[in-house]
């Protein structure tokens, strides 16, 4: 005989009493969903995971530390049944059958009153499979209906007109797979995506072809679509009418001038959502291999801008204050000046033999790396012929510990102080 379907229902949790008994991993693992939906949670358990713990210090649920006892189920909803004694388990049970409790129960699901399906979201929509007796099987066919309504592939047009503004859209350090998932989510959507050069360009040839593509030309110390320019035009689709996305390099708001463009759309009256994204001060050294803090060398690191020489008058760094810090550097728009900056980290006290690793077209095909000192950063990465835009991490977590394989496809790296580079990875 076929099995029975469960007949599947969504609960609305918010506000209703919830109770959890036990306070193992299969308690973590649910826990989260049921805080979100707004549950009134009360543990029961003598005992609870670290995680747990904390959820019940921080106030998010109520937790009674003892074992469960007959009347725990009483004017609850529902119930998640997960403790370790199968003898609680099964008073649990029935007692959640004889108050008609909707209850799950981890240790034997033929005894329950409900069956957990495995879930996802985006951007609204709740994915919930069940496919019986197979918990692995229900994960895959909910991940693969996720991915598609995330990355598009998966065909479900809106009933609903989209409103129209901006996404200030960070799109990571430059591998197409490292934007968030809601950014590409928003570019699947977009009808107008003005683009920097230093954005994930692999992904505008995902794009379908009725959306509008403007190349804001942000090439670092070349031409460039004057800002002004860029604002107007965010501005002129928005109000036409049209779901737009500002897709930009690293995070928006990380030397991104993404604070200027959404005071600007603010001002004309344009709704603006911020997609934070992976800043490249952080990602490309963990591409290579470099971690920014490491216990025992670095329990600081600070990012800096360097498109300004030290002793430039508009520049807002304190640079005698950055030498004497013992943690890392890390420098962006920082190549055509790092002679200057170099220096005058040294002659303020950082000594010259500090490990510095620069990496151009981190997380790209086109990565490579070169490894020198502060006293011979400058002169090796003018002979290497490194461009911008390229990450110079200046500490000794430079040289913690190997990188072999840790660095991006094709990467190339040179020693110490060298003069050239590795191989040129197609740069």
């Amino acid at each position: 005989m076929p099995e029975t379907p469960a007949y599947p229902v969504g609960l609305r949790l918010a506000g209703r009493r919830v109770v959890v008994l036990g306070g193992g991993s299969v308690s973590q693992r649910r826990l989260p969903a049921l805080l979100a939906a707004g549950a009134d949670v009360t543990l029961v358990a003598p005992e609870a995971t670290p995680s747990v713990e904390a959820m019940a210090e921080a106030g998010e649920l109520t937790w009674e530390r003892r074992r469960y006892r007959e009347g725990d189920l009483a004017d609850a909803w529902y119930a998640l049944i997960a403790t370790d004694d199968p003898a609680a388990n099964a008073a649990a049970s029935a007692e959640a059958e004889a108050h008609r409790v909707w209850a799950v129960r981890s240790d034997d699901a033929e005894s329950a009153t409900a069956w957990t399906p495995a879930t996802g979201r985006s951007e609204g929509v709740t994915v919930a499979v069940l496919t019986g007796r197979d918990p692995r099987r229900s994960a895959a066919v909910r991940d693969a209906i996720v991915e598609g309504l995330r990355d598009g592939t998966l065909s479900a047009p809106r009933h609903r007109a989209r409103t129209a503004g901006v996404a200030l859209v960070g799109g990571g350090p430059g591998d197409p797979d490292l934007i968030t998932v809601r950014g590409r989510r928003l570019l699947a959507e977009a009808d107008v995506v003005i683009a920097d050069r230093l954005g994930p360009r692999d992904l505008l040839d995902e794009l379908p072809p009725h959306v509008e593509v403007v190349d804001a030309a942000k090439i670092p110390y070349g031409r460039a679509m004057a800002q002004e320019a860029i604002n107007e035009a965010l501005i002129r689709h928005a109000k036409a009418g049209r779901s737009v996305v500002r897709l930009k390099g690293g995070d928006p708001y990380v030397f991104g001038r993404g604070m200027e463009e959404v005071q600007q759309l603010a001002d004309a009256g344009v709704p603006v959502t911020v997609v934070p994204g992976i800043t490249s001060a952080v990602s490309v050294p963990a591409a290579v291999g470099i971690p920014v803090t490491h216990r025992g060398v670095a329990h600081e690191f600070t990012v800096v801008s360097g498109h300004l020489a030290p002793d430039d008058p508009r520049s807002l760094v304190d640079w005698e204050a950055l030498a004497h810090l013992r943690g890392t550097l890390v420098l962006l728009m920082a190549v055509e000046r790092l002679g200057a900056i170099a220096e005058t980290l040294i002659r303020h006290g950082r000594p010259a033999g500090t490990p510095v690793a620069v990496v151009q077209e981190g997380t790209t095909a086109a990565e490579r790396t070169v490894d020198a000192t502060l006293a011979t950063a400058a002169r090796a990465v003018e002979e290497a012929g490194i461009r911008p835009p390229a990450i110079v991490v200046i500490g000794e977590v430079v040289s913690v510990g190997p990188r072999a394989g840790t660095a991006g496809p094709g990467a190339g790296t040179a020693g110490p102080g060298a003069g050239t580079s590795g191989a040129d990875a197609g740069a």
